[in-house]
């Protein structure tokens, strides 16, 4: 779906710009997302295998909900509307516990350029993964992870082509970042 979007300069600031996102991708303009990790007190995190129609890494696992921030629209809010619209579950904002902004520059064709500022929260999944409802055009499958195991599959290079290829030192804040929490 095609939104406007804020426009950012490459340190992350508002440019007081916004466009469409497809011409953002298009461009190579930067732009934000929010990226959420849901985890549970079992060591395990909440994983989805993206829509198979996406643009993107299609089919491959990833960050438990992501998504565009709207024009204007606050980080928070933002994260909860995605949340609520990926995965059917709703949280409050004093549940997200933001752990970084990532820059990330993905140049998938001449076409598609993702430059973005990814703000990353991790969240307790306080509840069964049975209960959440997961949004059929963007989230093939939903699945719990140990974190463990993930750690051990990101640093092997065929497992590895499972997983959406965010840069390391994003995984390794993330991963450590939920280690601390349980």
């Amino acid at each position: 779906m095609d939104e406007l979007i804020d426009i950012l300069d490459s340190e992350g600031k508002l440019t007081g710009k916004t466009a469409m996102k497809s011409v953002a991708h298009k461009e190579g303009l930067f732009h934000q997302t929010v990226h959420i990790w849901f985890y549970n007190q079992n060591g395990e995190i909440l994983i989805q295998q993206r829509g198979k129609n996406k643009a993107t890494f299609p089919l491959l696992w990833d960050v438990s909900v992501a998504g565009h921030i709207g024009a204007g629209e606050s980080i928070e809010v933002s994260a909860l509307r995605e949340i609520e619209e990926e995965i059917g579950l709703r949280i409050s904002a004093q549940e997200l516990q933001k752990i970084g902004v990532f820059k990330s520059i993905q140049k998938h064709n001449d076409t598609l350029i993702d430059c973005e500022f990814h703000h990353t929260f991790l969240c307790e999944l306080k509840v069964p993964i049975e209960q959440l409802t997961k949004q059929e055009s963007e989230v093939e499958a939903l699945d719990f992870i140990l974190l463990d195991n993930l750690n051990k599959a990101l640093t092997k290079s065929v497992l590895s082509k499972k997983y959406v290829p965010h840069d390391e030192l994003y995984y390794e804040t993330v991963t450590k970042a939920i280690q601390n929490r349980l």
